[in-house]
C-alpha cells in the first residue's frame, strides 16, 4: 500500500498517513458492515475484512460457541478454521475457548511448541495450522463469538496484529448485535404473520372468534410439546393440526375458563 509515507510503518504506532488510511478502510468496513442484508452476509464480510487488514492472515474464521462447548466454524476461509474448530469442541480446550471465556485476545506464536492446550496443539499442528490470533467478539448467555485468524508459519502475530485486529474486532461486534437485532425482528413478524394465517384459517373452518381459534393453537402447542409456530406452520401449510398424540383436530368453541382442546 503506497501512502506516500513509510509504508512499513506499524498502524497505530506512527506512520501518519499509514494510520490515517487504516482509519479510512476501517470506516469503509463500518459502511459495508452497515449495507448487508443479513447475519450470513455480515459474517463474511467481517472475515474478508480482516484477512484484508490484520497483518500475516492467511486464513480466516467466525467461531460461534454454543452451550459453552461446541465451537461452530462460521464464514471460514478454507478448510484448516473448520478443521480447527471441530479439534477445540473434541479436546475441549484451544485459544478460541480461552478468549471467549478467559482472555479477550489470545496469541498463539508456535502451535508446534504451544503448551497451555497440549493436546489441542500437537492435532493443530498436525492438521497444518502454525500460528494463531483469537479476539473475542461477544458474550451473550451461553452464546460466544470469537474471530480466529491463522498464520502460514511460525511467529507471523506480532503487536501490530493485535492492535488492527481489536479494531476490527470492535467494528464486527457492533456490526453483529444489530444484525441480530434485525433478524430477531425479521422472525418475530414471521411468527406473528404465521400465527395470524393459522388463526384465520381455524376462525373459518369452525367459526372463532380470534381468541378461541389461538387458545386452540395454544392447547395444541401445550399438548405435543411443540412451538406455538410450528403448530401455526403446520396448519398454514397443511392445513391441519396433526400432532404426535392426534391426526386430526376438531375445533368447537370454548367453555368458559378452559380452552378447547384439539382432539
Amino acid at each position: 500500500m503506497n501512502t506516500g509515507s513509510d509504508a512499513s510503518a506499524p498502524a497505530g504506532t506512527g506512520g501518519g498517513d499509514v494510520t490515517g488510511e487504516l482509519a479510512r478502510q476501517l470506516s469503509e468496513l463500518a459502511r459495508e458492515l452497515r449495507r448487508q442484508p443479513d447475519m450470513e452476509s455480515t459474517l463474511t464480510e467481517i472475515v474478508h475484512a480482516a484477512l484484508s487488514l490484520i497483518p500475516e492472515a492467511s486464513e480466516a474464521s467466525i467461531s460461534l460457541v454454543r452451550a459453552r462447548r461446541r465451537v461452530e466454524s462460521r464464514a471460514a476461509s478454507g478448510d484448516l478454521p473448520r478443521t480447527i474448530d471441530a479439534l477445540q469442541t473434541e479436546t475441549g480446550q484451544g485459544p478460541c475457548l480461552d478468549a471467549v471465556f478467559r482472555q479477550r485476545i489470545v496469541r498463539v506464536p508456535s502451535l508446534r511448541d504451544e503448551a497451555r492446550w497440549p493436546d489441542f496443539a500437537r492435532r493443530a499442528w498436525d492438521a497444518g495450522a502454525r500460528s494463531m490470533l483469537s479476539i473475542q467478539l461477544f458474550v451473550e448467555r451461553d452464546n460466544l463469538g470469537a474471530l480466529n485468524l491463522y498464520g502460514s508459519e511460525v511467529g507471523e502475530f506480532g503487536e501490530e496484529s493485535e492492535q488492527v485486529g481489536l479494531l476490527v474486532a470492535a467494528h464486527a461486534a457492533i456490526a453483529l448485535s444489530d444484525a441480530q437485532e434485525i433478524s430477531n425482528l425479521n422472525a418475530a413478524l414471521l411468527s406473528r404473520d404465521v400465527i395470524g394465517q393459522a388463526k384465520g384459517i381455524l376462525m373459518e373452518r369452525h367459526k372463532l372468534t380470534a381468541h378461541e381459534a389461538f387458545l386452540v393453537l395454544s392447547s395444541a402447542s401445550t399438548k405435543t410439546n411443540t412451538k406455538l409456530i410450528e403448530v401455526a406452520e403446520q396448519l398454514a401449510v397443511r392445513g391441519d393440526l396433526a400432532t404426535r398424540r392426534s391426526p386430526s383436530c376438531e375445533a368447537s368453541p370454548p367453555r368458559e375458563g378452559n380452552p378447547p382442546e384439539p382432539r
